[in-house]
């Protein structure tokens, strides 16, 4: 989906100006473009918009809902409490689907069957929503963004005479399966979202549900039905290749994976915790790093799902292991000689250690495969610090 205001600089003219109504000809086609995704993180999951094509009236138009301004005041901070609004921009169908193919993103085009007084209808929509105190809306990953908008246009437009089939939903994934469907499970981008997403995405997602990625939305449109007075018709009445590419591979380099990282990560730590258990000492300078970045984590976290709009950093459970108050102790665990009570402490981290496992295994929530050696290293440095803490603290 795309996010990123710059590719619409290019465009040159936006046309809230153009949002008056008039009449189509019997030419005229709308149809949905889907685009194929791209190299970055944001680009990933591909991209929906409609089509308005005239000839008779000299009309190619965009209508694109997957527009942000970086200039809206506290861009960062509305991004972060999930109050960015994005809008439905208009453009030159041609800048628009030349700066995909500059990408080399794929781009299909499936012309909807729909009659002249539905194509007036739809355009009239569209029309209005692109006036300047319409254009805006309050962006959702997963339930409003650039792809669901597409059909729920076309639901508000055509009503009753439209059927989706309830069959996307037949592999049974969950919406953090779809996620991973577009972005490799070991990439930096896909550890980005496991830690910042919460267990509500866990659960499987309906057919309905699958249409937040541009993929399904081209799908269910394929197998969508619209009625009229001569009987039951398909929805799209032709698919067209506009441009092609080879498919994409994320992969990437294993060696600068999060796997590989936090595995080196992970050894380190068993291996200084080895050395502290062979030598009985310990190295508090890491147990104070430990405490510190878990606790402002947490804190992130926390902040994520109780302060913001974010409809998916709700029930994160990523705070088991990224514990926010470590931060109110990151100065006592570097001390020589700690309290006695911070070994009860250390003994709670360890128990939120199991529930995180507890709660992998049953479903609850999935946890980044980069963070595996992590949590095995965290797990034995707890281990031995609530060991070495019972029998030295103060």
């Amino acid at each position: 989906m795309n996010k990123n205001y710059l590719y619409f600089l290019i465009f040159f003219l936006n046309f809230s100006a153009y949002a008056q109504y008039f009449t189509l000809s019997e030419d005229a086609e709308i149809s949905i473009l889907t685009i194929g995704p791209g190299d970055n993180l944001y680009d990933k999951f591909g991209h929906s918009a409609f089509r308005v094509k005239d000839p008779v009236n000299n009309l190619d138009r965009a209508y694109n809902y997957g527009v942000y301004d970086f200039d809206t005041p506290n861009f960062y901070t509305k991004f972060a409490r999930g109050k960015l609004l994005y809008k439905l921009a208009v453009s030159h169908y041609e800048p628009f689907l030349n700066s995909y193919i500059a990408q080399d993103r794929w781009v299909e085009e499936q012309l909807l069957n729909l009659t002249y007084s539905e194509n007036q209808a739809l355009f009239n929509f569209l029309q209005n929503n692109a006036k300047p105190e319409n254009q805006y809306y309050k962006y959702d990953f997963f339930f409003d963004n650039c792809a669901t908008k597409i059909r729920d246009v076309l639901v508000e437009v055509l009503g009753d005479k439209l059927e989706y089939k309830a069959d996307l939903a037949v592999e049974g994934y969950t919406f953090r399966e779809l996620i991973q469907k577009n972005v490799h499970n070991n990439s930096w981008g896909s550890l980005g979202m496991d830690v910042a997403i919460g267990a509500v995405v866990d659960r499987k997602a309906t057919s309905w549900e699958y249409q937040f990625l541009p993929e399904y939305i081209y799908k269910a449109a394929a197998g969508a039905k619209i009625s009229s007075s001569s009987g039951t018709q398909d929805l799209v009445l032709e698919t067209r290749k506009i441009y092609d590419t080879e498919e994409r591979h994320g992969g990437g380099n294993f060696f600068l994976s999060p796997l590989f990282i936090f595995g080196i990560l992970g050894l380190m730590l068993v291996f200084v915790t080895f050395k502290n258990y062979k030598n009985q000492q310990r190295s508090r300078f890491l147990d104070l790093v430990i405490f510190l970045v878990t606790g402002v984590i947490g804190i992130i976290l926390a902040l994520l799902w109780f302060a913001t709009d974010h409809s998916t950093t709700a029930n994160n459970y990523n705070l088991l292991w990224a514990f926010p108050f470590s931060i109110f102790f990151f100065l006592l665990i570097g001390k020589r000689t700690p309290k006695r009570w911070l070994q009860r402490y250390i003994f709670f981290l360890i128990l939120l250690l199991v529930l995180l496992t507890f709660h992998w295994i049953t479903g609850v929530q999935k946890f980044a495969i980069g963070f595996i050696p992590l949590f095995i290293g965290l797990a034995v440095r707890y281990l031995f610090l609530n060991d070495y803490l019972k029998h030295r603290s103060s």
